[in-house]
C-alpha cells in the first residue's frame, strides 16, 4: 500500500524559511505528479506547487517567487523550499501525487495518494 510521508513543518516567524519533505512508500515506481497543497483553518484547501515528472513547475500565484517545488524520482520523494514566509502562509500542508497524466497539475482531483500534512506556522 502507498503512503506519503511529510516532514519539515513547524514554527517560524515572518521572512523565515522551512523546506517541507514528502516520501513516498510502498511504490517501485515514482509519481508522473506530485503536489502540494495547505488548508488554513477555516478556509478551503488549495494548491501550492505541483511538479510533473521531475520537470515542470506550477505555482499559486500567491507563493511565486518564495515558493519552490522539487522531486527527486530516484527518492520518490516531493520537496517544497518555503523562503520568505508570511502569517499568511500558517496552514497544514499535504502532499498529494498520482501517477496519471489527466487533469491539470493543480487541480487536488487529480491526486489519488494524500499525505496526512504537517503544520507550519508563521508569526509575525
Amino acid at each position: 500500500q502507498v503512503q506519503l510521508v511529510e516532514s519539515g513543518g513547524g514554527s517560524v516567524q515572518a521572512g523565515g524559511s522551512l523546506r517541507l519533505s514528502c516520501a513516498a512508500f510502498g511504490s517501485d515506481y515514482s509519481f508522473y505528479r506530485m503536489a502540494w497543497f495547505r488548508q488554513a483553518p477555516g478556509k478551503e484547501r488549495e494548491a501550492v506547487a505541483c511538479i510533473i515528472d521531475g520537470g515542470s513547475e506550477n505555482y499559486a500565484d500567491s507563493v511565486k517567487g518564495r515558493f519552490t517545488i522539487s522531486q527527486d524520482k530516484g527518492k520518490n520523494t516531493v520537496y517544497l523550499q518555503m523562503n520568505n514566509l508570511t502569517p499568511e502562509d500558517t496552514a497544514m500542508y499535504y502532499c498529494a501525487a498520482t501517477w496519471s497524466s489527466a487533469g491539470t497539475c493543480l487541480l487536488q482531483l487529480v491526486y489519488g495518494y494524500w499525505g496526512q500534512g504537517t503544520q507550519v506556522t508563521v508569526s509575525s
